[in-house]
Order: C-alpha cells, then sequence, then structure tokens
C-alpha cells in the first residue's frame, strides 16, 4: 500500500493540487496530513483528486469544525487532535504535529512516526521506528514545496518536490 504524506500546506492550492495529481497517479490509497492546513478550502483538491485524508490539526488550524466537515465530504476523511494512531495494512503509524509533543516510548510503539511543524524534510530511524516529516507542501518558508510517498510494505520513502510555483 502506498500512502502520500503531507504537511504544513498553509492554504497553498496549487500546490496542493499538483501533489494530489502525482498521489493519484501514482496509485496513492490515502493522504495522511500531520497539520496546519489552515482553512478548509486547503482540502479541497485531496477530495477533488479522491482521496481519504487523515490528519491531525496543527497550531494554525484556526477553524477546525469547518476542517472537520470538509474531510468530512470525502471518503473515508477524517481529522483528529494531535497526537493520534492510526493502523494500515497492519501497520501502526503516528500521526502528530509536533514530535516534541510525544514521548519517545510513544513513538517506539510505532512502526512509522508522520510529524509536520518544522517545515523541514526529515527522514531518521529511532530504533526500529521511522520518523518522517514529508517537509512543507506550501513552500512558503524554504521556497520549494515538499511531500512524500510512503510505501507501507517496503518503508520506502519518495519525496515530492515542486520545481517552482504550481
Amino acid at each position: 500500500m502506498r500512502i502520500g504524506l503531507m504537511a504544513d500546506s498553509h492554504d497553498h492550492v496549487p500546490a496542493i493540487a499538483e501533489f494530489a495529481s502525482t498521489f493519484r497517479d501514482a496509485g496513492v490509497a490515502m493522504v495522511l496530513h500531520a497539520g496546519d492546513y489552515c482553512s478548509p478550502f486547503a482540502l479541497g483538491a485531496l477530495l477533488a483528486a479522491g482521496l481519504p485524508v487523515a490528519g491531525v490539526f496543527g497550531r494554525n488550524d484556526g477553524d477546525r469544525e469547518g476542517l472537520r466537515a470538509e474531510a468530512a465530504r470525502g471518503v473515508g476523511g477524517e481529522l483528529y487532535e494531535s497526537p493520534h494512531s492510526v493502523e494500515l495494512n497492519g501497520t501502526r503509524i503516528l500521526l502528530v504535529y509536533d514530535i516534541a509533543d510525544v514521548s519517545d516510548r510513544s513513538i517506539n510503539a510505532h512502526a512509522i512516526v508522520v510529524h509536520g511543524c518544522t517545515h523541514l524534510q526529515e527522514q531518521r530511524l529511532c530504533g526500529k521506528t521511522l520518523i518522517v516529516n514529508p517537509g512543507e507542501a506550501c513552500g512558503w518558508l524554504h521556497g520549494v514545496p515538499t511531500a512524500a510517498i510512503l510505501d507501507l510494505t517496503t518503508r520506502h520513502v519518495d519525496i515530492l518536490t515542486l520545481k517552482g510555483e504550481p
């Protein structure tokens, strides 16, 4: 199973739409978003691509009820308070906005941790746990929108980078 990973999209709809198209074309089954959508309309492109979205809220998500309602319009879409555990194809995944908010024990209890907050792309191992930050989908701070595709079987992460403004 391939899943799309996003974080820190901050209402950058053209970038979100391009990532949604890339996810769909790559056979992604669903998207995990690690927070900071900002406004409900930021989810529109993912839903229009027919991608189920599960995510957690970040610190810049003001209209949480609106975001929840928008996510629920899609197939299998749901947003949670951070942190949140999900199990996909037998793989336990912790979805968290700020990784500093969770203990090492919680991290080690999961096969994969997906986080955002820093706007910096990261992949590392903590014991047997794969920790991934897909970077900033918006590209506002570092000038390059990034996201990722994770293969749950191989645990391989492909980083996606948009060249220039989409």
